[in-house]
């Protein structure tokens, strides 16, 4: 079965930067495109970032443009965000979530990691 897992959530300060991992199995890595979607206490889910197959295209919300870098290696079926400069508001809990083939459905989530930004 299709497996997404992500890590490297934890504690840090604002001002400080973490890298986090989704690890892919069961799946055809390479003919999924990759998102990160964060939610936080009492938001709706949003999408961070996403990168399409090959990594020729990549989208960032505006909030985290300039901060944050997705990216992946087809190698290793795994996709990563690098987040620099985390503010308090980026608190949340942070998904990856795998779509066949670029379409904008998402078929396959992860089970989250949690990110806490203290001020």
């Amino acid at each position: 079965q299709v497996q997404l897992v992500e890590s490297g959530g934890t504690l840090v300060q604002a001002g400080g930067s973490l890298r986090l991992s989704c690890a892919a199995s069961g799946l055809t890595f390479s003919s999924y495109a990759m998102g990160w979607f964060r939610q936080a206490p009492g938001k709706e889910r949003e999408i961070v970032a996403a990168i399409s197959l090959s990594s020729d295209n990549t989208y960032y919300a505006d909030s985290v443009k300039g901060r944050f870098t997705i990216s992946r290696d087809n190698a290793r079926n795994t996709v990563y965000l690098q987040m620099n400069t985390l503010k308090p508001e980026d608190t949340a809990v942070y998904y990856c979530a795998a779509s066949y083939g670029d379409s904008a459905a998402y078929n396959y989530w992860g089970q989250g990691t949690q990110v806490t930004v203290s001020s």
